[in-house]
């Protein structure tokens, strides 16, 4: 191996290290692989024992393989508890505007704000055991209790059910049922789906594995 290859290495094992990104190849065209892990990391910074995706690693990433024509499509696995919404829904839109094709696989979790990260690609896939949880718009720290709050938390909520109606095959309405259910969660209102309840429901396009999502996504470009 030679310098200029030991450079690239490196960087390589570092864009893994510090925010889970790395190239594959695959049949003379290259794949970018995006993690979105842990807690989506707003404009606060958390504790450094929580793992975190931090939104401002991932969109100057995301525009630069937009810009890349050596890449082919994007690859999104998911498994996150959810975490900023504002950030969260900013990084869908993000991966939903991009003209390359993706793929997203939902390997663990996908709550709260994950919904729409896992709606957002071109084709979406959930493993067997991965769950997602859908419930209404939660904020922490002082709330003022006057009705500008709940219309407030109510333009949040009309954003994230437009944006994945519009990026799934789930019915708006069913969508807001999903999100208020109150005979699943002991001590808060929502809907957990498993897998192939995910597909069934039309919030995911399909149940499958890794395999499966790169088979997608080799397809998607060479249709593209």
């Amino acid at each position: 191996m030679n310098e200029k290859e030991q450079k690239e290495t490196k960087a390589e094992e570092e864009r893994i290290r510090e925010n889970g990104q790395v190239t594959l190849e695959e049949n003379g065209k290259r794949i970018h692989l995006l993690s979105i892990i842990g807690e989506i990391e707003g404009h606060d910074n958390l504790s450094g024992s929580t793992k975190t995706t931090k939104y401002e690693h991932i969109l100057p990433e995301l525009a630069k393989v937009e810009s890349d024509e050596k890449i082919g499509g994007v690859l999104i696995l998911v498994n996150t508890i959810g975490g900023d919404v504002s950030c969260g829904l900013a990084l869908a839109e993000m991966i939903a505007s991009l003209s390359k094709p993706t793929v997203s696989l939902v390997i663990g979790d996908s709550h709260s704000i994950g919904v729409p990260l896992a709606v957002a690609s071109d084709y979406s896939f959930i493993v067997p055991t991965g769950t997602m949880l859908v419930h209404p718009v939660r904020m922490s720290g002082v709330v003022i209790g006057t009705a500008q709050t709940y219309e407030y938390f109510e333009m949040i909520e009309e954003r994230i059910i437009s944006f994945v109606s519009e990026h799934s095959r789930i019915d708006r309405e069913k969508l807001k049922r999903l999100m208020h259910n109150t005979k699943m969660l002991t001590k808060d209102l929502g809907t957990v789906l498993v897998g192939k309840e995910a597909v069934e429901c039309g919030l995911i396009d399909g149940e499958g594995g890794i395999r499966d999502a790169i088979e997608k996504l080799n397809a998607l470009i060479k249709n593209d």
